[in-house]
């Protein structure tokens, strides 16, 4: 018990030691005076501020239309506009009525009758449309979310497309969340493309690219194509007349960068320790086997 008590001695001391801030002392000296008039009984209660009441700071006023809530100092002013106005204040607002009784000529007439004030709708919708809405923000500044494991340097396995079932290297991911990949062209016949994260399968082997230079114009618009005019039809007269369209070529630029791109990668892949395996690892196709399920298998 001695022991105790020497402990609690020493941590009020240490506390009394502390410094406190003036504003922490002030509340502290505010708490010890109610705590001694609450306990004289002296302590003299606050009544409670109703907002309808003259007593409160906040007053309910009826303008324009509406009810607000209104700041005493700001009712001055608006007591003066309305005085100078010639209204009263704080005037409750009369409702409309929604039927009128008019007189109606006519013996047989019932001479009297019932009116709508509001003209009711001439049409009543038999299926409720939703509301449109305005669009908060254009679908190219929407913010995009890459899977962690989807980084440059990445072997990925193509899942749809003309190339699926061949892996291609990643070098980045585009503004529109798609990814930049290639083959490279000269082992497995893959351009650079875009593709998009959910059609890739990502494995565990990585390389560094870090000292590949990707062209600054490689970016999603480098890849839109161009409109090609339609085929002719096959029983049409004329079209033994009219000139085939054109088929889709790469240009001479796009195969400029494809080859410094894939020279740069492929000397990455020369440094690499696995080298060998890593060719051949990108020029083969993936495949399943019998007993083989690719949520069980780890890439």
């Amino acid at each position: 018990m001695v022991k105790a008590k020497e402990a609690v001695a020493k941590s009020d001391s240490s506390a009394a030691k502390k410094k406190l801030r003036p504003s922490k002392v002030k509340s502290l000296a505010k708490f010890e005076t109610k705590k001694k008039a609450r306990a004289a009984g002296t302590l003299k209660k606050k009544p409670k501020q109703n907002l309808l009441s003259g007593t409160a700071t906040w007053k309910v006023v009826y303008k324009s239309g509406t009810w607000r809530f209104v700041h005493r100092p700001t009712e001055a002013k608006l007591i003066a506009k309305a005085k100078a106005e010639g209204k009263p204040l704080n005037e409750t607002p009369k409702k409309k009525k929604s039927i009128i009784v008019k007189p109606i000529k006519g013996e047989k007439n019932g001479e009297t009758r019932e009116v709508h004030t509001v003209k009711r709708k001439a049409y009543y919708p038999t299926l409720k449309t939703p509301k449109k809405h305005k669009t908060r923000g254009l679908f190219k500044n929407h913010k995009r979310n890459t899977r962690p494991s989807l980084t440059p340097g990445t072997i990925v396995i193509l899942l749809t497309g003309v190339h699926k079932g061949k892996r291609a290297i990643l070098l980045k991911t585009l503004d529109t969340g798609l990814l930049l990949i290639t083959g490279p062209f000269i082992l497995n016949a893959i351009p650079m493309r875009r593709v998009h994260q959910g059609h890739v399968i990502a494995t565990k082997t990585k390389l560094d690219i870090s000292s590949v230079k990707i062209p600054e114009e490689v970016d999603d618009k480098y890849f839109k194509r161009t409109l090609l005019k339609k085929k002719p039809k096959k029983n049409d007269s004329k079209s033994l007349f009219v000139q085939k369209p054109k088929t889709y070529r790469p240009s001479e630029k796009r195969k400029f960068d494809q080859k410094t791109v894939d020279a740069q990668v492929l000397s990455v892949l020369k440094q690499h320790k696995d080298k060998k395996f890593l060719f051949l690892y990108l020029s083969f196709m993936f495949g399943l086997r019998n007993n083989q399920y690719p949520h069980r298998m780890q890439f």
